[in-house]
């Protein structure tokens, strides 16, 4: 149904005459008439009826004349929710890894509470990939995902990136190893014989430390596989391995971060949304503090 013959039922069901709803809409009578014949094609059954020189809604054309006005209001709600100007309103769907939810989603939750409050985050805890695949079956509305700079992922073009930050990280160590200054190679260099944990959703690191660890030549063996930097932690306090671990982030008793340079292994955050996605208000709102 065309919703503007909905909207000249609606107006013939509040001023019972034609003519009167060809005044009001700056149409003329004839234009009315064609538009709620034409309707009455569209759902099958006559919508109004003779009575003397007027016309009259039938029973079929009350019922539809009452529908139409949650069907108007509903699509007017749907451009208001869509329009780059209106005020922001709806639920963001976000994928993120860990740290990012921490770090940087939820000041946007603290922030969104006190100055938007029609504006919810829902947050699923995914690694980069899991979240790429979600934003691709447009499960969520965006992803906040990471690269080392070492092994950059790219993005596919059906998607816009922004970038959010950047952290340099190091070789997580057992506290009682002597310190190992020089370059990422010599660093690494030291623990080629060591057992080495990486992440277990995703090969990002894995791949930044093989691309500096071959310029040393040799290949990390890796033994375990933790996504949690607690855990990783935890199996360095036991002896079990070495494994990257952020720089600035302080860690347990028991455990030393290396600085690593020349080259550096930085990891790189982003937002990654549809293209064409942005305009969104809710959307365009989270952006904006992410930013």
């Amino acid at each position: 149904m065309e919703p503007r013959r909905l909207e000249l039922l609606l107006e013939l069901s509040r001023l019972g005459s034609m003519r009167a709803v060809a005044d009001v809409l700056s149409v003329t009578t004839s234009t009315v008439s064609q538009q709620i014949a034409a309707l009455a094609r569209e759902v099958g059954t006559p919508l109004v009826e003779p009575e003397g020189r007027r016309v009259r809604l039938t029973p079929a054309g009350r019922r539809l004349a009452d529908h139409a006005v949650t069907i108007l209001a509903a699509i007017e709600a749907a451009r208001l929710d869509l329009d780059p100007s209106a005020v922001p309103a709806g639920t963001v769907r976000v994928a993120a890894f860990a740290t990012a939810v921490r770090a940087t989603l939820m000041p946007v939750v603290h922030t969104l509470a006190a100055e938007h409050p029609d504006v919810h985050l829902q947050i699923l805890e995914h690694e980069p990939d899991e979240c790429l695949e979600l934003l691709a079956a447009d499960d969520i509305d965006l992803a906040l995902t990471y690269e080392f700079a070492l092994a950059p992922a790219g993005f596919d073009a059906t998607l816009e990136t922004v970038p959010l930050w950047e952290a340099d990280w190091g070789l997580g160590v057992p506290a009682g190893d002597p310190p190992a200054p020089g370059t990422s190679v010599d660093v690494l260099a030291r623990y080629r014989d060591s057992d080495w944990i990486v992440n277990s959703r995703n090969n990002s690191d894995l791949e930044a430390v093989a691309r500096v660890a071959s310029q040393a030549g040799f290949v990390p063996r890796v033994v375990h596989r933790a996504d949690s930097l607690e855990l990783v932690e935890d199996l360095i306090v036991a002896g079990l391995g070495v494994g990257l671990l952020p720089q600035a982030r302080a860690v347990v008793d028991g455990v030393r971060v290396l600085a690593l340079a020349e080259p550096r292994v930085t990891l790189r955050a982003h937002a990654v949304v549809r293209r064409g996605r942005t305009a969104w208000p809710p959307l365009a709102l989270v952006l904006r503090l992410l930013t």
